[in-house]
């Protein structure tokens, strides 16, 4: 996976901002075309965009499965954490200037071999790999930034679990588990900038 560039970062950095901005004036997704972003940006790459106020989750939309230009993701995603988020109301314009925006974009997902529960989370590495997981038409994924708070392997995979709807000691001989890594890079609040 090719590293993004501090440039390239920046870009979808503020991408994402006018995204949201964007959507607060028209109420609706801005209109991107990848041809007017450099060539690594058009890149189909799969990527979630993370809202923060005061490190409180305000909004999270993301997609695993790569399928549109990254430039394109992002700006979808950035919309869709500030106004399709269900967990959440609507981010306001007064809120805006107030948000930590963070995007990862993920690595290919590597499906995972394992014989029981103690194996599957002997592989994992902490701070390092997102996990998805599936089974019985339920599945959830955790970025890697949510080893912070869920720093033990058991407890990670456990919330997880939870997150899908399953219970905390749920083990199926079918449950699926696919692992991956991300570029991670945030945007500090704009301050003293104000959404018109």
């Amino acid at each position: 996976m090719s590293s993004i560039s501090p440039n390239h970062q920046e870009l979808l950095l503020n991408l994402a901002f006018q995204s949201i901005e964007y959507g607060l004036q028209h109420h609706h997704e801005m209109p991107v075309d990848e041809a007017d972003y450099p060539e690594p940006l058009q890149a189909v790459r799969s990527a979630f965009v993370t809202l923060l106020r005061q490190r409180q989750l305000r909004g999270c939309i993301g997609s695993l499965t790569p399928s549109r230009p990254l430039v394109i993701e992002v700006a979808h995603n950035a919309y869709a954490s500030a106004f399709h988020d269900f967990r959440f109301v609507n981010i306001s314009s007064a809120e805006l200037p107030l948000l930590t925006i963070e995007i990862s974009v993920l690595s290919p997902q590597q499906p995972m071999q394992f014989i029981s529960e103690d194996d599957l989370l002997r592989q994992l590495r902490p701070m390092i790999d997102g996990l998805t997981i599936e089974d019985n038409g339920r599945r959830a994924t955790f970025l890697p930034q949510v080893w912070q708070q869920l720093p033990d392997r058991q407890t990670f995979l456990q919330h997880l679990k939870e997150k899908a709807g399953l219970p905390f000691d749920y083990w199926s001989d079918t449950l699926k588990a696919y692992h991956y890594t991300v570029e991670h890079f945030a945007a500090p609040p704009q301050g003293s900038v104000k959404a018109t």
